[in-house]
């Protein structure tokens, strides 16, 4: 089932309740709960451990980044390898999975184009904004990729 998304923005509301956290949030608030956030990401599962993380890394990102894609009964889930050190990373990377695991590949496909700057914007990172939002892209395109998959194999 797809998540409903607001009919005004078009968002997936898992999205949107990030969107407006982080928008009523001062500068030293949004660094508090990025932090909180960056503290949730999970380590990469075990099963993960033998697949080559260069084809899964994020080129685009400075830092050493690999997204794992996987599309389980329809429903998309990602994971990642990042360093401990690279907080604000494992902090996007954290949020946007915590929306977005168990969700149908549309609820990806609908983040919007400016989420990195709505989120982390106002605390300083515009000079990692490229980076962040290159993994943001690479999940859109994962999840492309896996509805794209998806309708090819269903009848019809």
């Amino acid at each position: 089932m797809t998540e409903p998304t607001s009919a005004a923005t078009g968002v997936p509301p898992s999205i949107d309740r990030i969107l407006r956290r982080f928008a009523t949030l001062s500068p030293d608030m949004t660094r508090q709960a990025l932090v909180q956030y960056a503290n949730k990401l999970a380590p990469l599962p075990e099963r993960f451990a033998g697949l080559d993380p260069a084809q899964y890394r994020v080129h685009e990102c400075q830092t050493p980044v690999a997204i794992f894609p996987e599309m389980v009964d329809g429903k998309m889930y990602f994971h990642a390898d990042v360093p401990r050190e690279s907080a604000a990373i494992r902090a996007l990377l954290a949020m946007l999975f915590d929306a977005l695991n168990g969700q149908p590949p549309e609820t990806t496909i609908a983040i919007p184009p400016d989420f990195v700057r709505l989120v982390m914007g106002k605390i300083g990172l515009q000079a990692r904004e490229a980076g962040l939002s290159a993994m943001v892209e690479r999940l859109r395109r994962a999840a492309r990729q896996a509805a794209q998959e998806r309708d090819a194999a269903s009848p019809g």
